[in-house]
């Protein structure tokens, strides 16, 4: 009798193993399954992201091709030196000068005119936003930075005309409102959503310590900030203000409506003036294709497209220092 009973014990112990390795083989068979569809879900998604980024440099570089193809035949008319520093550009005159001095002059004056005034602007809201505002407060600033963003040019450039070239007019003085001035300010009101939007993004994104230890020190909140917050996010405040330089630099519409479109080297805010995402705009439906004109617009386009590359490039090894930095 003790013998059955010894048998049974060791037939159910066996009967258990038995069951524990079944189970154990299941378990391992769907972990298998699920590994190999999670290896084969991160491959597809790893090639995927590199076929788009490949995409995205592959366009970017046929644009400079397809540009410089276009652009470079003007020099068979054209000398460089002509070119890139002559002071007129009167492309459908008697006696053609393709002269790009006064454009890239009005460009440059223009976007330097949108820095000087959306930077300590763009900068003192987004310490504003992160710092002091309340909670409520920040949300509807949030709310109303993105809706400046989201306003097409050109309703901002028939502001330009029928608002602020007025005033700029009777301000000054002037026999027309139509100025670098004008454009610059509302260009300005562009490049401020990226100028705050990224500062933000950059003192928010610093660690709580920095600003406990400043205050647990004695320092006020206002030196806190200046001292210790707005230095340490320097690198994404760059990085934030050499993006709305490129956006500055490469808007169209509004500058078209509202600088005057004169091509002269401006001496003062208050002359007008004209761009060279303007000149093309403007110009290039009037040209004849294949014309020394036409290729002058393409050669601007390599100049224009060069200057918001650098730009760019700059505003990203900036980014990636605050990254390191910040690790």
């Amino acid at each position: 009798m003790f013998y059955n009973k010894e048998r049974t014990f060791v037939m159910k112990e066996l009967a258990m193993n038995l069951q524990n390795q079944e189970s154990t083989k299941i378990v391992h068979r769907k972990s298998l399954k699920k590994g190999v569809k999670h290896r084969l879900g991160e491959f597809f998604i790893e090639n995927i992201i590199k076929v788009l980024g490949v995409t995205a440099v592959v366009v970017v570089a046929l644009i400079f091709i397809f540009l410089f193809q276009y652009g470079v035949k003007v020099f068979n008319d054209v000398s460089p030196a002509e070119f890139f520093f002559g002071r007129y550009w009167f492309p459908v005159s008697a006696n053609p000068q393709y002269g790009i001095l006064p454009i890239v002059a009005g460009s440059v004056m223009v976007t330097l005119g949108a820095i000087i005034i959306s930077v300590p602007i763009g900068i003192g809201c987004a310490i504003y936003i992160s710092e002091v505002a309340n909670p409520k407060v920040k949300i509807y600033l949030k709310i109303i930075i993105e809706f400046l963003s989201a306003i097409p040019s050109v309703v901002l450039g028939f502001l330009g005309i029928i608002v602020l070239s007025n005033w700029v007019r009777i301000a000054f003085s002037l026999s027309s409102g139509f100025t670098v001035l004008t454009g610059s300010i509302l260009v300005s009101l562009m490049a401020m959503p990226t100028i705050i939007s990224i500062s933000d993004d950059a003192i928010s994104a610093l660690p709580k310590e920095y600003k406990e230890a400043s205050l647990a020190l004695g320092a006020t909140k206002w030196e806190t900030i200046k001292n210790v917050l707005v230095p340490a996010a320097s690198s994404g405040i760059i990085a934030a203000v050499m993006l709305g330089i490129g956006r500055a630099i490469g808007e169209t519409m509004t500058v078209m409506m509202v600088t005057g479109n004169a091509a002269q080297i401006p001496t003062s805010f208050l002359m007008s003036g004209r761009t060279m995402t303007a000149t093309i705009a403007a110009e290039m439906g009037d040209t004849v294709r294949n014309g020394t004109h036409y290729h002058a617009l393409f050669a601007v386009g390599i100049v224009l497209l060069s200057m918001t590359t650098v730009i760019n490039l700059i505003a990203d090894r900036v980014l990636t220092k605050a990254k390191r930095e910040g690790m």
